[in-house]
């Protein structure tokens, strides 16, 4: 029996690279669909891989990207708005371009990813963007699952890797009083969890919300970390009115190191809603942010 062909648009990011190792270690054949693709350090020349320069803004790239595939995951994101680069351009008109080629090249699997909260009311930008989107690919291709995880953690990430950056500072500032409820996920879970999806048996849900075993307050997140890296500092509450403001006199910058989304975002909960999927129904028992610590982090102290 010939390998499954999956192509993983945005197989080069923090989890599409992931997705792409457990799909080869589950015996896919997978395509690397990105805009600079590249083989993964790990990859070795007997493994199933191949690349593909592709653009999910224009027609023909994304359609030659589907080529022969038998699944495909869309991993593209865009965190940060630029000039010429909108979260409609990515999340909305791309994500639908992907699904409705997808659909046509009679593709059998679709996995979008998008993010808990993702709504098109929101009044962030990107959140909104990627509720559209997901509305999106329903429409162009409907048995499509919709994978939503929450905020992402592993080695090499961005999340406790600046905020262990934020550590080195005297006093740590917190967003409002720290309250907003996360569920961290392992990005490693994550990617298991589209591996099992694509896999020979068919799953009835559409939806999927993916959360780590524990729900922190983002206070307790960085009370967490500090305690590993042995770095005793002082929280400062800090009101949502000022991170605005520091947003705003920030957005001018090429690369801003704080957006207006990124704020609106950190003063709602971010976990996992009921009745909807998650690990239990894809037999996976995700980590613990504690005992993930030290993989992510490097050494304490």
């Amino acid at each position: 029996m010939s390998q499954a062909l999956i192509a993983v648009f945005g197989g080069t990011g923090f989890l599409g690279g992931h997705v792409v190792k457990e799909l080869v270690e589950a015996g896919h054949a997978v395509r690397i669909a990105a805009r600079n693709p590249r083989l993964p350090a790990w990859a070795e020349t007997t493994d199933p891989l191949e690349r593909v320069t592709v653009d999910i803004r224009c027609e023909e790239d994304v359609a030659k990207a589907l080529e022969g595939a038998d699944g495909v995951v869309n991993a593209v994101s865009l965190y940060v708005e630029h000039k010429q680069l909108r979260f409609e351009d990515i999340h909305v008109q791309g994500a639908a371009r992907l699904a409705r080629l997808a659909q046509q090249a009679g593709i059998r699997s679709l996995i979008q990813l998008s993010g808990i909260g993702a709504d098109p009311a929101s009044r962030s930008r990107y959140v909104s963007a990627r509720g559209r989107g997901e509305a999106a690919v329903i429409d162009a291709y409907s048995k499509a699952i919709i994978l939503r995880p929450s905020v992402m953690f592993g080695p090499h990430d961005a999340f406790l890797n600046r905020l262990a950056e934020l550590t080195r500072l005297p006093l740590v500032p917190l967003f409002g009083r720290g309250e907003t409820r996360l569920q961290p996920v392992h990005v490693i879970d994550v990617a298991r969890s589209i591996s099992r999806l694509l896999g020979s048996v068919p799953f009835e849900r559409r939806l999927f919300e993916l959360g780590g075993p524990d729900i922190l307050a983002y206070r307790e997140v960085l009370e967490q970390v500090m305690a590993y890296l042995e770095r005793e500092r002082p929280l400062l509450p800090v009101p949502f009115a000022l991170w605005h403001a520091i947003a705003l006199l920030a957005s001018p910058l090429p690369g801003p190191p704080l957006t207006r989304d990124q704020v609106i975002m950190m003063a709602e909960d971010n976990v996992v809603a009921p009745g909807v999927g998650g690990f239990d129904d894809l037999d996976i028992l995700p980590r613990s942010l504690r005992d993930s610590l030290p993989a992510c982090l490097g050494p304490a102290g």
